[in-house]
């Protein structure tokens, strides 16, 4: 009998992997015992590996993050290539979060939500509330002055929220959630990148059969063929994973 409230990690170039099996998997193991557990989020991707590589300051910042998990089908399959035995699936971040969200709905568990333009941040607030019952105890889009960034830490920690979701981007992102947990470290911080996007459909995603195949890279090259640049920076990783280098 599995036990959903651990998991495995695995290494790949220095970075420890949680291995999920699945989302219920993901979601089981940060209510574990009905505890949410505190820390910070990261989802990897190739992109994100080689990032990691090239940028020390990206590095140190998502290596501090306690929960680092595999969001991209590359990621997961050089671990089942350097470890045959890993039972891990990809769990895409926008999914995890979607389920993190149900799932606060349900154990009331207070939520703040950062990032995002201001129309799409106020419509994802509207939903969660109508979807799930979401107990949202504050928002704030992502066009903030830096200056402000400090009164706005402030406010996360006063609104005693338990789980801050920011869609910012690599790495503004993990830089914010850092920052923050200096002055409010009791809570489960989560970069979602364009989630918010998603979620209110103002972004398509691939069709699910794209996404079990492992394909929805390909089909947001082909919806934005401009990413082309990004992809073939992607061959360097596969270079990693072929020759073992991972």
């Amino acid at each position: 009998m599995t036990d959903d409230n651990n998991a495995p990690r695995y290494n790949l170039r220095g970075l420890n992997l949680l291995g999920w099996r699945d989302k219920q998997h993901a979601l089981n193991y940060l209510y574990a015992h009905g505890q949410l557990k505190y820390g910070t989020l990261v989802a990897i991707n190739a992109e994100k590996m080689l990032t990691i590589n090239d940028d020390t300051e990206v590095r140190a910042l998502i290596e501090a993050a306690e929960y680092k998990y595999a969001d991209g089908i590359s990621v997961v399959r050089s671990v089942r290539r350097k470890y045959p035995q890993a039972q891990i699936s990809r769990v895409a971040g926008a999914d995890l979060w979607e389920a993190l969200m149900a799932r606060a709905g349900q154990e009331g568990t207070p939520v703040f939500l950062v990032g995002g333009k201001p129309h799409v941040l106020n419509e994802t607030v509207s939903q969660l509330r109508q979807r799930w019952q979401v107990n949202v105890v504050g928002a704030q889009d992502g066009y903030f002055p830096p200056e402000a960034r400090q009164a706005l830490f402030e406010r996360i920690r006063d609104s005693g929220a338990k789980i801050i979701t920011v869609a910012m981007g690599s790495p503004r992102q993990e830089i914010f959630m850092r920052d923050c947990r200096k002055v409010f470290p009791d809570a489960l911080y989560m970069g979602v990148g364009g989630t918010y996007d998603v979620f209110t459909g103002h972004v398509k995603r691939a069709p699910k059969a794209w996404q079990r195949l492992g394909l929805e890279w390909l089909y947001r090259l082909l919806s934005q063929p401009s990413r082309i640049t990004r992809q073939l920076r992607l061959l360097r990783y596969l270079a990693w994973h072929y020759t073992g280098k991972l």
